[in-house]
């Protein structure tokens, strides 16, 4: 499964592309791969208007099943750096898997590289939209 590296298309809000834009350009210090990595990801990803975001999309604040490459399910919820806390199962866009969920669709698979270097595939199980609308960064 990790001869190739999977990079489907990506579908991000247009408010929040700016915003994940913004917090990538800042995102030096430690976190400049994965700050990379998201900049590579937005780049590439087909922005749409906030209202027309297809409900199975993971964006900011969406709690995401995904399965592993080790086909262990798990569930987080995608925030900024600042709401982060892996205990309570919040992982922050500007990590490795972070950056990999954002703009994913439900059945979507994806390769993503740990801070290792080691690469995995993870696909996306089931998304849950946030009740509000995601707070800003």
């Amino acid at each position: 499964m990790r001869t190739h590296n999977l990079r489907p298309a990506l579908t991000v809000a247009q408010t929040e592309h700016r915003q994940l834009l913004a917090l990538a350009a800042s995102g030096g210090g430690s976190l400049s791969a994965a700050a990379e990595r998201l900049l590579e990801e937005m780049e590439r990803a087909r922005v749409v208007p906030d209202a027309k975001l297809p409900k199975d999309i993971v964006r900011m604040g969406s709690t995401v099943q995904y399965r592993t490459d080790q086909d262990e399910l798990v569930e987080v919820t995608l925030v900024y750096p600042a709401k982060a806390d892996i205990s309570q199962g919040r992982i922050s866009v500007l990590t490795p898997v972070g950056a990999a969920l954002i703009g994913l669709r439900t059945g979507q698979s994806i390769t993503w590289e740990t801070r290792d270097a080691r690469k995995h595939v993870l696909t996306v199980m089931s998304v849950v939209q946030p009740v509000d609308e995601p707070a800003e960064a």
